[in-house]
Parts: structure tokens; sequence; C-alpha cells
């Protein structure tokens, strides 16, 4: 009887791989363990084993597996079916999903080894020196890695040397597998038990006596274990006694100390549950009940309360009942900067029940969070983070909450598979029969028309939580500002008074500006030129802090230019601003007052947010700029002030949710204004103060907002009323990038004929030498969304067979944000 195994590879391959077993093999594997298969010529994998069964594939002969890296399965069933159904719905490999799914150190690599064949007798006399150099350092060593072989002749191309003495049948060439996984261990020491009788005590002590440093660390261990009689960590002794590692050793090779290692975990949380009872308001209150009400009726619940309406009080409650029922729950959020402020207040709760994943932790770390969630223990009965939390190897989950739901952050760009966490987690919960809810102060204009057409269920919070008003919004013209010259660099007269109000009274003020860097374009006054990426469409924007121009799309940098490039002239300006710029002038303003920044150049390291978050909290911080980083979610209670420093250029931006985006970015920025008694102030500095989303979020009406969308998105077919799946199009070649364009365009064309528009540039047509061009397919909501994606797929499997636009890469898109 065969037996046989479908794999699924960490490859972007279409299909699944099947592999030979023996029957001893098909026994004990199960699906969801990994195993180590050779693919290609000399290439050995880590494939996930989808499903065993005793048909042979019909194409080719099925290798035996190299070997099993699991005794029990690392993925569940659910998670199978999960993967299955995102490659399918985001139209991708399953092999995209793998890859995103498992934390890297799961994915086992193959390391090319190099060894002296059995038979080998080198002749110094037909080997060149190279070739001398790899024979000798084998003679004395089993075995050498390829960079090993590098080092040694202090090449990078070292493969035609090992190729000539494979083919001399001197060495072998192997793949070998290695674990990348490592656990923590942590070094204790403890006492002999035969010194542990009080007369061998006193005879070590004065044998110690000529060792006084030896004696030193002796007494401290005492003194430091006469409370408790444990073990006691290494490092712990050295910093306590003063002594090197070296005594120590001595003590320990003279057998008075023994020493010994234990696995620990990465993340512990050190602190204290404090957990006071958490007392939902009547109006919360009203609102809990609602949503379990329609939990009893199995539906995907929205939550739209506004901001600071106490919407994670609620979120509390519902993990708590879910904890009680013994189930797992998944917090989801869309920026790791608001999961800092959100795990104080969870552990504070629910103490090491919580766990936080999300990619600034390091391989190791995830890795262990993994294998809580896999085995269900008591770590990590709630999980919190970012995105890619939603392939967490969950046994139980009972409630999934997706916060801020409307944020574009929950859809993944690049690499596939291109899901969305918001879309992707209402699938999951429906797999484990969940309950799910998704909470925002403005929900997409996609969620709040399910809700509004009886898919999802609707609950509102119209009040601030303990009746805090809504802050008072202000627009500042600045185009008038400039003429009446009532400037000063970017603030205008009415922001400046507010902010030195809000100083006076010891309050802290938040400046929103949603560009990075100090100023995107620099210009030359004589000729006009400015600098640009020489491998993107975009100019370079300048940073002060390290003085240099850099393009944001391929990190291209240049020292800051102090005459124009093409003609010269010491006449340079910068136009736009961005965030640092805006530090820059506020710290020549208020030079007594502390300024912090937050964007992507402040928190690239993994603690970097809560530092910058912990400061302002402590008000060691009195004014905080920031990019979009700043506007979702954060509870900073002595804001008084929040200034929008440039509405236009949100508003100003080629796509059709520009205007929804705009609306939710200010509106969010406001809420984070006066969240305790005093009433908060907004001010949004524009040209273009009757723009009716400027005045929509002056009222706080985003009813208003969603009735005037809708209408436009009807009139122009976009999503709610269509479905979207964008192909982009990339080639170094430029023409090349155009006639394949042509080709896929009318290839689909003569499908859905009306309903293709494109293909077009993209507002950056050029992005690291490559050329991007888009095809924009919309889909009627009558219209089968598997037959369509089926079509699409089989045109595009039409196009990569042909030879001539091998070069052109397509990327699928499906729901683009």
């Amino acid at each position: 009887m065969s037996y046989f195994a479908d794999l699924i590879l960490p490859l972007p391959l279409e299909k699944r791989f099947t592999y030979s077993l023996t029957a001893e093999e098909a026994n004990f594997i199960q699906p969801g363990m990994r195993l180590a298969v050779p693919f290609g010529k000399n290439r050995i994998y880590t494939g996930i084993v989808a499903d065993i069964h005793q048909n042979p594939p019909e194409v080719y002969e099925a290798k035996p597996i190299h070997q099993i890296l699991d005794e029990k399965a690392l993925l569940t069933p659910e998670q199978l079916s999960f993967w299955k159904w995102i490659a399918s719905y985001y139209l991708c490999s399953e092999g995209d999903v793998m890859r995103a799914a498992l934390p890297g150190a799961f994915l086992l690599e193959s390391e090319s080894i190099v060894k002296l064949s059995k038979d080998a007798r080198p002749d110094a006399s037909e080997l060149n020196d190279d070739e001398y150099l790899v024979i000798e350092a084998l003679q004395r060593q089993s075995s050498m890695k390829i960079q090993e072989v590098e080092q040694l002749l202090d090449k990078k191309k070292v493969l035609p040397v090992i190729n000539k003495l494979v083919m001399k049948d001197l060495v072998d060439l192997n793949q070998e597998i290695y674990e990348q996984f490592k656990p923590k261990e942590v070094r204790y020491v403890k006492l002999n038990p035969a010194y542990e009788a009080e007369t061998e005590m006193h005879q070590l002590l004065d044998d110690l006596s000529r060792a006084p440093k030896q004696r030193e660390v002796l007494l401290s261990y005492f003194s430091i274990t006469a409370k408790s009689k444990k073990a006691l960590k290494t490092k712990k002794l050295l910093q306590e006694s003063g002594a090197s590692a070296g005594v120590l050793k001595s003590l320990i090779d003279k057998g008075i100390f023994e020493e010994f290692y234990e696995v620990t975990d990465r993340i512990n949380f050190k602190g204290e549950i404090s957990n006071h009872e958490i007392n939902l308001n009547k109006i919360q209150q009203q609102a809990f009940e609602e949503i379990q009400q329609n939990f009893q009726e199995d539906k995907v619940c929205l939550l739209h309360g506004v901001t600071s309406s106490g919407k994670t009080e609620i979120y509390i409650k519902l993990i708590e009942e879910a904890l009680n029922k013994g189930k797992q729950a998944l917090y989801l959020l869309p920026e790791i900067a608001l999961t800092t402020q959100l795990i104080k207040r969870l552990q504070n709760y629910f103490g090491e029940k919580v766990l936080v994943y999300h990619s600034k932790y390091s391989l190791n770390e995830r890795v262990e969070i993994y294998r809580h969630v896999l085995e269900n223990s008591e770590k990590g009965k709630i999980v919190i983070g970012a995105r890619s939390c939603i392939f967490l190897p969950f046994q139980d989950l009972g409630l999934v909450v997706v916060d801020e739901e409307h944020e574009s952050t929950f859809k993944q760009f690049d690499p596939a598979p291109r899901y969305h966490a918001r879309d992707s987690a209402v699938v999951l919960a429906n797999l484990f029969k969940a309950n799910i809810i998704l909470g925002s102060a403005t929900p997409s204009i996609e969620s709040y028309f399910n809700a509004e057409h009886n898919k999802y269920a609707l609950v509102e919070l119209s009040r601030r939580y303990g009746n805090v008003m809504m802050p008072e919004v202000e627009v500042v013209d600045i185009k008038t500002a400039h003429r009446k010259k009532k400037m000063t660099g970017h603030f205008s007269e009415r922001l400046l008074e507010e902010i030195k109000e809000s100083l006076k009274e010891e309050e802290q003020v938040i400046l929103f500006q949603n560009r990075r860097g100090f100023s995107p374009i620099m210009e030359c006054n004589t000729c006009g030129h400015s600098p640009q990426c020489p491998n993107c469409d975009v100019s370079l924007t300048f940073h002060s802090h390290n003085n240099q121009l850099r393009c944001h799309y391929c990190g291209y940098h240049i020292a800051m230019q102090q005459q124009c490039m093409a003609c010269g002239s010491s006449e340079i300006t910068t136009k736009g601003f961005g965030t640092e710029q805006v530090e820059t002038e506020l710290k020549a303003l208020f030079p007594k007052h502390n300024i912090g920044r937050m964007d992507q150049d402040t928190t690239r390291g993994k603690y970097a947010y809560e530092k910058i978050i912990e400061a302002f909290e402590a008000q060691e911080t009195d004014i905080l700029i920031g990019t979009q980083m700043l506007t979702k979610g954060l509870d900073f209670r002595k804001v008084s002030l929040v200034g929008i420093m440039n509405a236009d250029n949100l508003l100003n931006f080629p796509d059709f949710r520009a205007h929804e985006r705009s609306f939710q970015l200010m509106l969010q920025v406001a809420g984070r204004s006066g969240r305790t008694k005093k009433r908060g102030k907004v001010l949004i500095q524009t040209y273009n103060p009757y723009h009716q989303i400027i005045q929509q979020v002056s009222t706080g009406s985003y009813i208003e907002m969603y009735k005037e969308q809708l209408e436009d998105r009807y009139q122009y077919q976009y999503p709610p009323y269509f479905r979207l799946i964008r192909l982009t199009l990339k080639c170094r070649d430029y023409s090349m990038t155009n006639e394949a364009a042509d080709w896929l365009a009318r290839a689909l064309e003569n499908v859905f004929d009306r309903y293709i528009l494109g293909p077009e540039f993209p507002p950056v047509a050029r992005i690291r030498n490559e050329y991007y061009k888009n095809i924009l397919i919309k889909i009627p909501q009558k219209q089968s969304l598997g037959k369509t994606k089926k079509v699409v797929h089989r045109i595009l499997t039409s196009f990569r067979a042909i030879g001539a636009y091998r070069s052109v890469r397509v990327v699928v898109n499906v729901d683009p944000q």
C-alpha cells in the first residue's frame, strides 16, 4: 500500500506538491506537521503537510521525504482552511500565505555543506592554490559551510572552485538543515550538597582563607540565599559579589558550586495585576447588552462610538466574558504605537494572560508566543497586536475585537498575500463560530453600508465617557493669514495664541502633520531645478537632523547640496514642510519647553514607541508633533489642544477614498483633545476653509459625510457598490511595460467590457527603476466574485506564457485600499 502527503512549500507555486511516505511515516504524520523535503536539484525546504492520501501524482514520480521535523502538528485544521481561503480570495499561493503566517524560525533553511569524499586521494600537483587550501582545511575539519569557504579564500564566488573539486571526486556537496530557533536558557548555580552541613561549611570557609575573592563570592551566596533556599542566577550572584566570571569558574571547577541551565520565556509580565472592577456607565451598559444580544444571533457587530466614549472598557468586559467560558480572545489594532498604551490597560486587568505579537519582536520571541497560543496555555489567552495576529494557531477562539476598523493599515501591501486583516478576521471568527466586534469612531464606508443593509448589527455610543463635551473645532484660513502677513513660519497667529494659552495652563499640545522629514522639495530660485531620485519618479526629501536628501521610496540618499546641481546657483529654497521642520520652528518659538516628535524616523527601535508615549504621558513632553501614528486611539489625559498643520495635502490625493480618509484622520486626531473635564480645542489650518470635508469635520457629522461619499461612489461605480481588483504591472523596460499592459487590458476587456479602467500610470510611475502601470477591474454586485477571479486567473496564466513578457511582473491586489 503506497502513502502520499500533499505539502505546502514556502514558494509562490499554484499547486501543492506530493511526496511519498512509508506506511510507518503515514501512521505518525498528521496534517499541520512540518517535513523537510527535497525540491529541485539540491534544495531542501520546510513543507507543511496539508493532506495524507493514497493517490500517486499523475505527472511526476513522488520523491520520498527527507525528515520529520515535528512530534505534533504545528498548525491547526482551522489554520489550514483559513490559509486556503486567503489564497483563493486574494489570488495568491498558499506558499505566500505560509511565509507570512509562520515566524521565520519555523521555516528551516538548508545550507550547503562541503565534505571530503570517502575515497578522496588528493594530489597536490593537480590542484591550484584555492583548491589546495580548501582540501587542506577539510583534512583538518570534517565539514565546512559555504560561508566558511568564502572566508578561507577571501572571495565571494567560491562555487566554481567547489564544482571543480566535485568533478575531480575530491569533495561532496550536501544540503544540511539547521534550526533557527534557540530557547533562552538562564544559568543558575547552587552549593554542592556535600557542603550544606554546618561543619563542612566552616571547614570550606577556612580552606578558602587564602582565596579572598572566592570566599567573598561564597559569603555573598549565603547572604542572598539565607531567606530562600532556591538556586541562584549566576548573573545575580556576580552582580551582588562584584566578582569576575573567572572567580566563579574556579569555584565550579573545585566542585564547590554546581551549575545548571533552565529554559525560560523571553517575554514575561513583571507588573502587578491591579484588578479594579470596570464599571460601565448607563450608555456603555446599554451598548454592552445590545452587543451581547446580537452575538446570540451570530452577527458581526459594528460599534460606532465617538472618540473617548469608552469603547475599550466594553471590549475588556467582552474579553472577560470570553475567558470565563474558557475561550481565547484576539484584539487587533492597526498600529504598533497603539498597542503600547493598550497593553498596560489589559495587563493591569488580566496580568500574564495577555501576549503581544507584532513585527518589532525578534524571531525567537515570536516563536515562543506562537507556541503559547498553540498549547492554549494560561499565558496567551488574550493576544493583542497588529494584522499578522490572525495567523496564530488559536485552539478555541471565542472573541475577535477589531479596533479602529476603518484603518487602511489593516491592509497588507507587499509582499503577497495582500490580505485585509479586518475582512480576514470576520472569516476567521466564522471558522471558530466566535463572536466578532468591529469598533471605530469613524467606521469605513463599507462597514457602515453593511450595517445599514443588515449584514452587520450596529450599536452606537453617541456621547463621550463622563459626558465630556466634544472638542470645539475651529478652521483657520491660512490663505488670508499669508496675505495679511499673520504667519510665523508655518504657524498662524491663532494657532500660536492657543499653544501659548495651553502651555501657560500647563496642558499639553499635539500637532499633526502627515509628512516626515524637513521639506519634501528643494528648489533652485535661479533655474527652478529640484533634485530628483535617480531610481524613482519623486523629488528627494530634505532631512535636517543628518543633513541629507533622501528618497522615501527606495532609501537613496545624498548629502544636502549647498548649490544647485544644474546651474551652480547658491540660491536654494525648500518648499513644503514635514514634521522635522515643524519641530525646528517650535524649538525656536518655545525654547523653554520640551518638544517631542513621533514619525517613522523616530520610532525605528523596538521600544521607541513606548519611550515617546511614556514621556508624553508623564508630561515630560509639552508638545508632541507626529504623523498619522498619533491619530489612532491613544488616550492622553492632559491634551487640551490639537493642531492640524495643513489639511489640504490630505484632501488633494488622487484616490477615490481620499475624502473619506481625510475625514477619518482629522476627526480621529481631533478626538485626542479634551478627554477629561475641560473642553478641548482643535484648530485646522487650511487654504480651503469651505471644503465640504473640512466643514463636516468641524461639525463632527459622520452621517453627512457618509451619505455624500456614498452618492459619489454610486455615481462612479466604486465600493461598496462595486468590488475592485487592481493589477499592477512592473518592469524595468518602459516600452515593455506599456505593451504588456495594453495586451492584458485588451484580454480583460474582451470578457469584462466597460468594467475595465486603464491601463494608466500611478502618481509615482517609477520606483527603484521599475515602471508601474495599473489596470482596475470593477465587479458589479450581481456578478459572481468567484467566477470573475477564475477568469482573471486564466487570463493571467495565458499572459505569463508569453515569452516576450517574461520580464514583466503582475501584482494582483483584491480589494485595494
